[in-house]
């Protein structure tokens, strides 16, 4: 074969960025994943905590923080382990994973209203039937 048949219009293998690596962002190291790694758990444990020890009695408020720490623990993964930021691939990776974090949460929030407004709105009233009548005394009986 002579160099022309190897050089594809004058252009080299490695011309086409077949193995070009652009600087996407930060790749992360060892320690990266291990702090990740160690925030996940830290992330876990206290949760974990809070619910076996009973510290948190009011649900309202367990729901809440255990949301609160599961938002923080998708926030870590999505930095250390995912390596999302906005400058990897022009930002775009972050602008979809917004998005679909916006349209996950519009879901699960509409689901949740129409599952209680059909729950307060078209259940049957469970109407208690009534107390049987009070037992009266039997009326004098008159005799002529």
């Amino acid at each position: 074969m002579s160099a022309a048949a190897h050089n594809h219009a004058g252009h080299q293998h490695d011309d086409h960025g077949h193995d070009d690596h652009h600087d996407d962002g930060p790749h992360s190291t060892f320690a990266g994943y291990m702090t990740g790694f160690i925030l996940s758990i830290i992330l876990t444990a206290i949760p974990f905590w809070l619910v076996m020890a009973n510290i948190i009695t009011d649900k309202k408020m367990a729901v809440l923080v255990l949301g609160g720490f599961a938002v923080v623990q998708i926030l870590v993964h999505m930095v250390c382990f995912l390596h999302m930021n906005g400058k990897v691939e022009g930002g775009w990776t972050l602008l979809s994973t917004i998005f679909t974090i916006i349209f996950v949460a519009i879901g699960i929030a509409g689901t949740l209203w129409v599952m209680f407004h059909m729950n307060a709105n078209m259940m049957p009233q469970h109407v208690m039937p009534d107390a049987p009548p009070a037992v009266t005394e039997p009326a004098a009986i008159h005799t002529p």
